[in-house]
């Protein structure tokens, strides 16, 4: 089974800088890729950004040269590293993987942790 734990949420001004957590256990899977998606109120889920077992990341337009998404293969940890945040960015933010076991692909969701960015 796996288990996606995220933690770093919370309530921080407009310009300032926040650091999400996503703790996976796997056992016997392998992680194709990881990431952060984002919800926020009445609209619907969006991609934030994500890494692959290769180390190729991808950006939401709206976030590029402001967030950076990093892992450590060792822990089974991606982070998302947060800066100059603004109102628009408040939503619960999920963490997302694919793992594979023999020739499946399986897709799983973290519980979500609050962002707010106030103005």
């Amino acid at each position: 089974q796996v288990r996606l734990v995220e933690s770093g949420g919370g309530l921080v001004q407009a310009g300032g800088s926040l650091r999400l957590s996503c703790e996976a256990s796997v056992s016997t899977f392998t992680i194709k890729v990881i990431g952060w998606y984002r919800q926020a109120p009445g609209k619907q889920r969006e991609l934030v950004a994500h890494i692959s077992s290769g180390d190729q990341t991808t950006y939401a337009d709206s976030v590029k040269g402001r967030f950076t998404i990093s892992r450590d293969s060792a822990k089974n940890t991606v982070y998302l590293q947060m800066n100059s945040l603004k109102p628009e960015d408040t939503a619960v933010y999920y963490c997302q993987t694919v793992v594979s076991y023999l020739l499946t692909t399986y897709d799983y969701w973290g519980q979500g942790t609050q962002v707010t960015v106030s103005s």
